[in-house]
Formats: structure tokens, sequence, C-alpha cells
């Protein structure tokens, strides 16, 4: 018999700890940016945020917390398609954990869609954790060991002092809001999250919504004039992740 696995039980499952410890601890190795307890915890509440700011059931949203709090665990396989091995990593040990075989199922096609090489917005769970991953470009995720070094990864996520998605229910869009320094340059974070904002503009739709792009006041993939672009959220706005 199926029962009802909680955010707080995945968190306490020792598999998933040793998993996401692992998958950290080989982008390390590799030079990625953080990848653990910071970063899917972010991702976790944000895609939770999300789906609760747009109406859906309670239930819902917890299985898009517990997508977000597992999405990386493949990357302790390998970083090529790692959300391909770590949906099947998860379903393994969401069935293993008593968790109904549907639940199953949303999440690790959410886990299974979230990366911009092979990925699509198949459910909102998928949508949601696609927002929240692709979100989450911050300084706070440069190590420390790797903080003075040239790569393009950690110069861009050195140089944003902050960023939040916002929800405007009115207007139907998803604004992710960036604010950059002089560190690096608008340029150079296209560079490298262009695929991954288009991504995002998918998942926004599938939502119903448009995704919008602002750096530094700047709406990047403007489709017609906006009254405002605060670095805060405008009225209107629900600010659904805070770095």
């Amino acid at each position: 018999m199926s029962k009802e696995i909680t955010l707080n039980d995945v968190k306490e499952n020792d598999e998933f700890k040793q998993l996401i410890n692992a998958s950290n601890n080989s982008l390390k190795v590799l030079g990625y940016t953080e990848h653990g307890l910071r970063h899917v915890g972010y991702v976790s509440k944000t895609t939770a945020n999300i789906l609760s700011t747009l109406g859906f059931p309670q239930r819902t949203v917890e299985l898009g917390a517990i997508a977000g709090w597992i999405h990386d665990i493949g990357n302790a396989i390998n970083r090529k398609h790692h959300g391909l091995t770590g949906s099947l990593l998860a379903y393994d040990i969401l069935v293993r954990m008593g968790m109904d075989a549907g639940e199953v199922a949303l999440i690790i096609s959410a886990i299974g869609n979230h990366e911009e090489e092979t990925g699509t917005p198949v459910n909102e769970v998928a949508a949601a954790l696609i927002l929240a991953d692709k979100s989450d470009a911050h300084r706070s995720r440069v190590r420390r060991e790797t903080a003075d070094r040239k790569d393009i990864h950690d110069r861009v996520n050195l140089s944003i002092k902050k960023n939040y998605l916002a929800i405007d229910k009115n207007k139907k869009t998803i604004r992710l809001v960036i604010q950059m320094d002089n560190t690096s340059a608008t340029m150079e974070y296209l560079q490298i999250y262009l695929s991954r904002m288009v991504l995002s503009e998918k998942a926004a739709a599938f939502l119903g919504y448009w995704f919008e792009l602002v750096i530094n006041g700047n709406v990047i993939n403007r489709r017609k004039p906006v009254a405002s672009t605060n670095v805060h959220p405008k009225a209107g706005e629900t600010e659904v992740s805070e770095e």
C-alpha cells in the first residue's frame, strides 16, 4: 500500500543525502558551481512557491518541493544527461519508500525534463522546476576555492548581487530579475544562460504565462513595452524566490 511521502521524509532519506553530496563533490572536481544543499534548497522552495502562487493543490506543491530537492542527483553518475539518470535513481528510491506510483511518475518526469539539452515542460511540476532551477544564478553559488579564477561561469555568478522570480497573475507574467555588477556583463550571462532562458520561456508558456528576463533594468526578451523595470517587485507581482 502506498503512503504519502513528504519533503521531510525525502530530506531524511540517507540515500538521497548521499547522492546529493556525491553530486556536489563530483561537480566540484569538474569545476562547476555549487550544487549542494544550498542549490537544492533554493530550487525546492522556489518550485513549491511557484506552484502555490499559481493556485495548484497543496499536494502538487509538495511534490514540486520534493522534485526540486532531488532534481540533480544524477550528477552522482555523470554530468551528461544527469536529468535522465537522476529520474531513474529517484524512481527506485521513492518506490521503496512507498510513494504512490502516479506521484512517482510525476516527479521523475519533472526531473528527467529539467535539462535544457533534452528537457521540455511536460507537466506543471516540470514547468515550475525548470523555472526554479534556471533562475538560480548568484554569487553565493561560487565556491571559495575557485572564486579567483577566470572561468566565465564563476565570473557571471560572482557579478550577480541579487536575483528573484516574481509572478504577476493579472498580467500573466513570470519575471526573472537580475542585478549584476561590472565583474561580468549581460553578453557573458547570455553566453551561458541563453538556452536555459529559452527553456524557461517554454516552461512559463506551459503554465499560461509569459517569461520575462530583466537584467540591470533592461528587458532582454521584451514582448511589449513595460512600465517599470525596478529591481524590486512591481505592484501586482508576488516574489516567489529570493537570494
